[in-house]
């Protein structure tokens, strides 16, 4: 079942816009920053309580809600007035 899920995913066009209500993250900082800590995925994921995938489809563009850009600045010991410098909205 995985492998047809991902089948399907990857085909779909990627270059459609979100659902309404959802913004594109694309010129997010969240990679930069996270490697300028020395963290790896799996520890910033860990420090904020969600996925690692999570933050691997945060760090390509992908939107998020605002509960997961909270604990991740949290996690990255970064104020919450933050948001627009790590997720460039």
């Amino acid at each position: 079942m995985a492998q047809h899920r991902s089948r399907r995913l990857s085909s779909m066009d990627t270059s459609s816009t979100h659902p309404a209500g959802f913004k594109s993250m694309a010129n997010n900082n969240l990679k930069r920053i996270r490697e300028s800590l020395l963290m790896s995925k799996s520890e910033l994921a860990r420090e904020a309580n969600v996925s690692p995938i999570t933050i691997s489809r945060i760090e390509e563009g992908k939107p998020c809600r605002m509960e997961t850009k909270r604990k991740l600045l949290v996690a990255l010991g970064l104020d919450l007035s933050e948001s627009k410098n790590v997720f460039g909205e």
